[in-house]
């Protein structure tokens, strides 16, 4: 009995060692509490939003990109790193994008101008023959997402993307599905071989990218890193 009862007190000090340990263990460098997060959209109104505000409207909480419509809506502010959290739906055939150190009034494309991360329905016909780095979470033109990780056309979708110097990684449903160093592009190249004049960009504005399809975001958040 009595080295039954010392097994059990040793049992049991193992056991608040190690709540101690999870307890005091800090967060690792790219893990984020969301308490520290601003919400960059009020459910509201597009306050705190510029740019093509005809191409959007808000209905229930939610942030929509008006079909046949769109255009690239911009965040009042600019942005250097950062953690971006939001949710979203995508209609059947849906195309938008998540740009990131854009200019306000950009020359071109803000997936050329900045970077553009794809918002896309993967599993449409229409999407069969993309190349790889135009498919959802992708970093146009430099770097392919995995694909496979979307909910079912119709169901919400969570999405982090983080974006700390060259580095840019985006988690979707959970799974990381990017993990890209921007350095690598801006040494040897884009995989689309074109010129991209935004990765020389380090500070900018976030801003939706509609191509003309409806799809629906909200609890759109930012944790600003130094």
């Amino acid at each position: 009995m009595l080295l039954t009862a010392r097994k059990i007190f040793t049992l049991s000090l193992l056991t608040i060692a190690g709540l101690m340990v999870s307890v005091t263990t800090p967060l690792s460098a790219e893990e984020h509490c969301e308490s520290d997060f601003v919400s960059i959209f009020n459910g509201k109104n597009l306050d705190g939003w510029q740019g093509a505000t005809d191409g959007y409207f808000v209905k229930d909480g939610m942030l929509i990109s008006k079909k046949e419509s769109g255009g690239n809506l911009f965040t009042d502010k600019e942005y250097t790193n950062f953690v971006l959290r939001f949710d979203f739906k995508l209609d059947a055939g849906a195309n938008n994008g998540i740009g990131f150190h854009v200019p306000l009034k950009p020359k071109t494309s803000p997936a050329y101008a900045g970077k553009e991360l794809q918002i896309l329905d993967n599993t449409a016909e229409k999407y069969a023959k993309l190349q790889d780095y135009q498919y959802h979470g992708s970093l146009y033109g430099t770097a392919a997402a995995k694909r496979g990780y979307l909910n079912p056309v119709g169901e919400w979708n969570t999405q982090e993307v983080l974006v700390n110097g060259n580095h840019v990684k985006v988690t979707l449903n959970g799974t990381v599905i990017l993990d890209y160093d921007m350095g690598d592009a801006k040494k040897n190249g884009t995989i689309d071989h074109k010129d991209h004049p935004g990765l020389k960009r380090d500070k900018g504005y976030i801003c939706l990218c509609g191509h003309g399809a409806e799809i629906e975001f909200k609890d759109f958040r930012i944790k600003e890193l130094k």
